[in-house]
């Protein structure tokens, strides 16, 4: 708000002045810095926990703590997926035991309820449109996400574009084969965190998720970091912002704002 007023003083100083060039130069840093700031979630379609015959899909939590915060900044917030429609809710993060006030917010917003159930397919989405992705985890991810060509595409486009990417707990999973305008993996040489290891063998899945992020990270050259299990820890990089565990959601909503 004070850049703005401050803008405004030079505007009007300039404009005593005569001196119309640095007047519409100031404009228009006022009217990039007033204008909402539009933020893409892109969501996991798949729901098959493996071959195990449980369901999985996005952790709702990871969704709803940067939904609530991003929107109670005023931040205008889109829904994508890649198969479009509802995607899947992984039913252990709809229990009792993994309410937050967060998701005790959205079991009770039938208005986020109904856009949810709509998101657009992937393939329509255009990087152009929006100031920053989000991706919110839940195993899903690790299935489709970290394969999905136009995710890839989209995440590539964001970053090479100076445009923020960030992603918590198991959606760094995403940057699996993608890559940076070098042509080596995007994570390579930054600093990166995501889903533990040993948090995911607390969860007994170690042997059922196609991989493991911790070790993807690793192998695609990213400076890996991690916080105690299950406590919050982000990491930011540039462009680059992720986050480890459900309880990081928050943090790195904060600093993907912090970004805009």
């Amino acid at each position: 708000m004070k850049k703005i007023i401050t803008a405004i003083f030079a505007i009007t100083l300039l404009a005593s002045c005569g001196n119309k060039k640095e007047v519409k130069k100031v404009s228009d840093t006022i009217e990039k810095a007033t204008k909402t700031k539009k933020v893409l979630f892109v969501l996991t379609s798949h729901e098959n926990l493996g071959d195990t015959g449980h369901k999985t899909g996005f952790w709702i939590e990871e969704f709803a703590t940067p939904y609530y915060t991003l929107k109670d900044k005023g931040v205008e917030i889109t829904l994508a997926s890649p198969k479009g429609g509802q995607p899947p809710i992984d039913p252990n993060s709809a229990a009792e035991t993994a309410a937050t006030e967060s998701t005790k917010r959205f079991d009770n917003d039938k208005e986020t309820q109904a856009i949810l159930a709509k998101t657009l397919k992937l393939a329509d989405i255009n990087e152009a449109d929006y100031d920053a992705v989000f991706y919110p985890g839940g195993h899903g991810p690790l299935w489709d996400l970290s394969e999905d060509k136009n995710s890839i595409t989209l995440i590539e486009s964001f970053y090479k574009n100076n445009k923020p990417v960030a992603a918590v707990c198991h959606a760094p999973a995403i940057f699996k084969n993608t890559k940076g305008t070098d042509g080596k993996p995007l994570v390579n040489g930054k600093k990166v965190t995501g889903f533990t290891n040993s948090e995911e063998a607390a969860v007994k899945l170690t042997d059922v998720v196609p991989f493991l992020v911790e070790d993807m990270l690793k192998a695609n050259g990213g400076v890996y970091t991690k916080g105690l299990d299950w406590q919050p820890h982000a990491v930011e990089d540039g462009n680059l912002i992720t986050g480890q565990n459900p309880a990081s959601s928050e943090l790195v909503a904060e600093k993907l704002f912090a970004k805009l």
